[in-house]
């Protein structure tokens, strides 16, 4: 999938309000707040905790920590390329970025881009694996832009083990790295046969026809979040590829330990793999939380394909994903509804304290979330 414009780093990873599916309610819950955590931030992203410990990320690749009286900085990683890398911090306390794909098409990638690091207080970054070498030999089966191998790296989660997880957007796969760089597959997203939006031109930016409104098309997965949920699982989202049909971006749940799996729109309730919840829009990250909840955050309420269109900021959203009976998503609620602008993190700490990042271009903020 392209990936190497601006907003293809976040949005137009594919360039090729939520819809609820049935037996899934949405509360809405007026009384949650934002409480700045850092200001001033070019671009803050990723968001991790320790302890009483926040984590984030912003455009120059920088990571910094704050316990809410000093802040300090554990590292810079190469190839961010003006765009924040997604971090996870493990339970020792050892904090991961990731980088995505950099560079214009048909140019050299820009050096340290789509590659996972360690980071080390006080030293340089430590690199692990690059991530876009590996998809290079491990081709999308399920490609529909005539570019299997592509890569774009976009949502990290580090496991018990010393392992971590890696979705790639642009390859539409999980991934599990390993310290010594060792790579395998864990799962593959299919795309799924969407809708038309209503509202697109009739062409699109390379100049080829859209199809009419209603039109079913093909739709990439675009993977770009992954998280370790209290019940142990993997969970990962979508964003989900052009044309960008809001409410069709799925958050799927995969068996730890798992290879090779494939997470089937047709055949959601499968193998390995197994949708946990659906109707969302653009979903660009998920965190983990107490008792089976999921954090949700949403780029753009109207679909990411309305901020290429009009150039213009969109509002996104941030839910919260509960966990019923049989580990089953039941029902969701926004939270600081309207408040947020393009967003692009979220984290829980150890006490069930949610904290979210936005916006992801320009100045911004990372924020405890009350609710």
């Amino acid at each position: 999938m392209g990936v190497r414009t601006r907003i293809a780093a976040v949005a137009a990873l594919a360039l090729a309000g939520s819809v609820l599916v049935a037996g899934q309610a949405d509360a809405h819950n007026n009384q949650s707040s934002l409480k700045p955590v850092a200001t001033k931030l070019n671009g803050p992203r990723g968001v991790s905790t320790f302890g009483n410990k926040v984590i984030y990320s912003v455009s120059s690749g920088a990571v910094y920590a704050t316990d809410g009286h000093k802040t300090w900085k554990l590292g810079t990683v190469p190839g961010a390329n003006g765009f924040a890398p997604a971090i996870d911090t493990s339970r020792r306390g050892v904090t991961y970025a990731l980088t995505g794909a950099g560079g214009e098409p048909g140019q050299p990638p820009v050096p340290g881009s789509s590659t996972l690091y360690r980071l080390r207080y006080g030293k340089s970054p430590v690199k692990i694996a690059d991530i876009a070498a590996y998809q290079k030999k491990d081709p999308d089966p399920y490609d529909l832009e005539k570019n299997p191998t592509d890569s774009n790296p976009f949502g990290v989660a580090a496991l018990n083990d010393g392992t971590v997880l890696v979705s790639d957007a642009a390859g539409n796969d999980l991934l599990r790295v390993w310290p010594n760089g060792h790579i395998k597959t864990v799962a593959r997203l299919k795309p799924r046969v969407v809708a038309v939006p209503p509202g697109l031109p009739a062409k699109g930016p390379d100049g080829s026809p859209i199809p009419p409104a209603g039109t079913l098309v093909p739709s990439e997965a675009v993977a770009t979040s992954v998280t370790v949920g209290s019940d142990g699982y993997w969970y990962v989202g979508e964003l989900r590829g052009f044309p960008a049909t809001p409410g069709k971006s799925q958050i799927w749940r995969i068996k730890p330990g798992s290879y090779n799996a494939i997470c089937d729109p047709t055949k959601p309730n499968r193998g390995n793999c197994k949708r946990y919840a659906d109707g969302y829009t653009s979903i660009v990250d998920l965190a983990g939380g107490p008792r089976g909840t999921l954090s949700v955050v949403e780029l753009a309420k109207k679909s990411w394909v309305q901020f290429e269109l009009t150039g213009k900021p969109q509002i996104g959203a941030l839910y919260l994903q509960f966990q019923g009976r049989h580990h089953q998503a039941t029902f969701r609620k926004e939270l600081v509804r309207g408040q947020l602008t393009m967003p692009g993190g979220t984290a829980f700490n150890r006490w069930g304290q949610l904290f979210v990042s936005a916006p992801v271009f320009g100045t911004g903020a990372v924020y405890r979330v009350k609710y």
